[in-house]
């Protein structure tokens, strides 16, 4: 049984945009490259490049649902109407246990690099002041979120731009060579981290039902948010391995601070640790919104507590999803992330993603944008990806997904007793 609440059409194709890039440009280029390149060498680009070209299929995939099914909760609804519940809520528990979690570890990282701007008090005054203060922005009502998004979203893009331009001019080829040192292997490794550098862009789909005229804003905004990103990550990619070569950004905790340290430019250290504050704080400030409108949809069908799809009556957006995401951020925060979870994060977003393309695949020919071809190489390159992790990290996905459903039990029963009563 699903409830009659429904959220107001508000964002435009700007504010969709900013939505996505303030989802994806986060720890993935100022954190995941260096990683990248310590098991593929300077051929770490050309892992970005196929990671950009995967996540380009299922970026289609989700505009292509969200064009026609455009209401909170992304793959979560799409499950429901085009496969099964099964399919429906195990989407949106991954995703709520995931970017949960996750939004924990963006709050910290923001903490600690604007710590290195500020250095007064501590790292975790900053991170919980974080928190709050974007809690109190989404209460505030989608459209004022959306604005401040925009301001985080800019100064993060300008910094990288920066970088880029100011770099250039100092790359060395040699940092180039040998080019494939750990051969096809570590290219291939490389794409399946590099991947899930880009997968804030379904934050759009999650979002659709406060989207104006969805049919067209949602395909052109998640096409211009992909190609945006693909475009900056391979240019800050390609000068930071020209200016201190692969190896020292493997060995770099902060690979483009480390990186921007062969540059003369004015201020490009200070520069580079901004912009990575800012894309912290945009990646937070997205969380914040896609864990609440999906709270709000799970609820809206009765999957989570009913009261998680209240609306305010002022801002009419789902405010008790938005302070109950907002605790639970805090506590992660002050208290630390789950590892259970943090472990299992990469295969609830592939299994995530997985779902996304089979239920695309499900669509009426009617309904179809680009045709079967791309969720169908979508779901190739997801299942590709995750039948190559670990096992132990699949176990512990698999063994969330079974807490998710027992949470689920455990709220049917309740909700029985209280309707006997």
């Amino acid at each position: 049984m699903i409830n009659s609440n429904k959220l107001s059409r508000v964002l435009g194709l700007t504010d969709a945009v900013g939505v996505g890039l303030g989802a994806i440009i986060g720890a993935g280029i100022f954190v995941v490259t260096g990683v990248a390149a310590g098991v593929a060498g300077p051929a770490f680009i050309v892992g970005l490049m196929i990671a950009g070209i995967i996540a380009s299929f299922n970026a289609l995939s989700s505009a292509q649902l969200a064009a026609f099914y455009p209401q909170s909760g992304g793959t979560y609804e799409y499950g429901y109407r085009l496969l099964n519940p099964v399919f429906g809520f195990s989407a949106g528990w991954m995703f709520l246990a995931s970017k949960l979690s996750a939004a924990g570890i963006v709050a910290i990282g923001f903490g600690s690099y604007f710590y290195q701007l500020l250095p007064f008090g501590s790292p975790m005054i900053y991170s919980i002041s974080a928190v709050v203060v974007l809690t109190i922005a989404n209460l505030a009502g989608i459209q004022k979120a959306g604005k401040l998004n925009l301001i985080i979203v800019t100064i993060t893009i300008l910094s990288l731009l920066y970088f880029i331009i100011s770099g250039s001019f100092n790359i060395k080829t040699e940092n180039f060579e040998p080019f494939t040192p750990f051969g096809i292997s570590g290219i291939a490794e490389s794409a399946a981290i590099l991947f899930f550098a880009f997968t804030g862009y379904a934050r759009i789909a999650t979002l659709a039902e406060e989207v104006k005229d969805p049919r067209k804003t949602i395909p052109r905004a998640v096409i211009i948010t992909i190609i945006s990103a693909i475009i900056l990550y391979a240019g800050v990619s390609v000068v930071a391995t020209g200016l201190v070569g692969a190896e020292n950004l493997a060995g770099s905790k902060s690979p483009l601070q480390f990186a921007s340290t062969m540059i003369d430019s004015p201020l490009i250290g200070t520069v580079i640790t901004l912009g990575a504050a800012t894309a912290m704080l945009g990646v937070l400030l997205s969380q914040i919104l896609g864990i609440s409108r999906m709270l709000f949809a799970m609820g809206r069908r009765n999957d989570l507590p009913a009261f998680f799809s209240t609306l305010s009556n002022k801002t009419k957006v789902p405010h008790i999803g938005i302070l109950f995401t907002g605790v639970v951020v805090l506590l992660i925060t002050i208290f630390g992330s789950f590892e259970f979870v943090v472990r299992a994060a990469t295969f609830t977003i592939l299994l995530y993603y997985s779902i996304t393309n089979i239920a695309a695949l499900r669509q009426s020919k009617a309904e179809r944008l680009y045709g079967k071809i791309i969720p169908t190489l979508g779901l190739i390159g997801c299942v590709a990806m995750s039948v190559a992790l670990p096992y132990d990290v699949i176990l512990s996905g698999l063994g969330l997904l079974i807490v998710g459903f027992l949470v689920k039990l455990f709220f049917n029963k309740l909700q029985r007793k209280i309707e006997r009563v």
